[in-house]
């Protein structure tokens, strides 16, 4: 089984799956990181040079081949979590865990950061992505509310979650 981070940009789903692959002695993967190995650019370049299309693709295969290893800690980008079938394959090969953050939150988390490039589009464009990628984001496995809170306070707060969740089953 693989615990998968989703959540909109900036939620905070690199820092906790690092946290959580220590504390949990599960390897960490950043689907980002692996598809920027792949593709030998960084993702903004991908994004420029083939489109936010061929990037989705890229995404999809790379969540295919991870979800078919076990015993990840798998750090997902803000878009993964919302595409519904991407989502049903994290479910079938894990838990999904969603870090809710606040669009204000967002945006102080993000604003110096140049390498979100669907921040780079006016406010009610950002808006409306981030309200309807929250809608498939809601149906995750379990969600933790992340705003105000330290990492270190987030995912001892997903500990506890995994734990009912598996003493549960």
């Amino acid at each position: 089984m693989n615990i998968y981070l989703i959540g909109f940009m900036g939620s905070g789903k690199s820092t906790i799956g690092k946290i959580l692959s220590e504390k949990l002695n599960m390897k960490f993967v950043d689907l980002d990181k692996e598809i920027e190995k792949q593709e030998k650019m960084s993702i903004p370049e991908i994004f420029k040079e083939k489109g936010e299309k061929y990037f989705r693709n890229i995404e999809k295969n790379i969540l295919e081949k991870i979800s078919k290893k076990s015993n990840l800690i798998v750090s997902t980008g803000g878009g993964v979590g919302a595409d519904i079938d991407n989502l049903e394959k994290m479910k079938k090969t894990g838990t999904v865990i969603w870090l809710d953050v606040s669009l204000d939150e967002v945006f102080k988390r993000c604003e110096k950061d140049e390498k979100r490039p669907l921040l780079d589009q006016p406010y009610y464009k950002i808006k409306k992505l981030y309200n309807e990628r929250k809608n498939i984001y809601s149906k995750a496995d379990i969600t933790v509310k992340v705003d105000n809170k330290s990492p270190d306070e987030i995912s001892n707060e997903i500990m506890g979650k995994l734990k009912w969740k598996y003493t549960q089953e």
